[in-house]
């Protein structure tokens, strides 16, 4: 098998957990180097056995970010920056991920979900907005169903509710993450940004096993989507890794695109679903149109005035 064709099946593979922009081009690019705000506070907080790095950019309302898997906080780029200029963003680099050590649990969204609540109330946060990407969206909808109560806002970017969501033919290669990949990764940004912060770069093996065990558990949480009490919105591309009807699916069970909402919006449902054109799963994280979406909606912005309202206002 060719470097080339195993980075592509690894990207696949990865995709539940990842938003590996740069992937395609592994071959031939350096991990990404962006310009990002500098922390105003980072550390390490210990929950549950695990010590999970964070670090808070700018100032105003808190944000929870999540990133996707086989990456860290700093791999939203730009969007990073965008959202710390309006927000105190709380960058959590996920277990094994980033500079949080994998340590000997295993891999577990609904664990690391509840982490969460443990990581805020050591910072002292007692209400959040929460956004996260795959993997991270993933820990996010656990977080808000386990502890709604500390979330204000939800948005779930690329993320599934359970694991028919994805094209079929997915599944398989999901399932074949193994340690065996580890050699023939190294020369591309998903290692090379791993071993560039993480505490114990020799774990990289042990991880990809961690992470395929957890994928090859079939999952089903559409009995927790009604746990989302607070409004709640949803963003995919329109060429994401997961079917449409998913992801129209996903929202019906939040109450949203059950009937049409009423001239007066009467029947207009609290949450929200954005399909983005022209992105795939891979570059969403990046995508400036990704926080274009997403703020409006964490701000409870973003309402057109209707037709009767402007005329109205004449």
């Amino acid at each position: 098998m060719s470097v080339k064709t195993l980075i592509a099946m690894f990207a696949t593979v990865a995709a539940s957990f990842a938003a590996p922009t740069v992937v395609h081009a592994a071959q031939e690019n350096p991990p990404m180097q962006t310009s990002l705000p500098k922390p105003t506070k980072s550390g390490h907080a210990a929950v549950n056995g695990v010590s999970y790095y964070y670090a808070v950019y700018g100032t105003g309302e808190p944000l929870l970010l999540l990133h996707g898997g086989m990456f860290h906080t700093e791999m939203f780029g730009p969007n990073l920056t965008k959202l710390a200029q309006s927000r105190q963003v709380i960058g959590v680099d996920l277990q094994g991920h980033g500079r949080t050590a994998l340590g000997d649990r295993e891999i577990s969204l609904v664990d690391m979900g509840n982490d969460m609540a443990g990581v805020l109330k050591t910072l002292s946060y007692d209400k959040v907005d929460v956004l996260g990407h795959s993997m991270g969206g993933g820990v996010a909808f656990q977080f808000a169903a386990q502890h709604p109560e500390m979330v204000r806002r939800l948005v779930l970017v690329s993320t599934p509710y359970a694991q028919d969501g994805f094209y079929p033919e997915m599944l398989p290669q999901q399932a074949a993450m193994s340690a065996a990949m580890a050699e023939q990764l190294k020369d591309t940004p998903i290692y090379k940004s791993y071993v560039a912060i993480a505490p114990h770069p020799e774990e990289f093996p042990k991880l990809l096993d961690q992470m395929g065990a957890y994928m090859r558990k079939p999952y089903d949480w559409s009995a927790d989507v009604k746990k989302l009490t607070m409004p709640v919105m949803l963003i995919y591309g329109d060429s994401d890794m997961f079917r449409p009807e998913h992801m129209v699916k996903f929202y019906q069970l939040l109450g949203g695109g059950l009937k049409d909402a009423g001239w007066q919006r009467e029947h207009m449902s609290q949450n929200r679903l954005a399909i983005l054109p022209n992105i795939t799963h891979y570059e969403i994280g990046l995508a400036p149109q990704l926080v274009d979406a997403a703020l409006p909606f964490l701000n409870g912005q973003g309402r057109a005035k209707s037709w009767d309202e402007q005329v109205r206002a004449k």
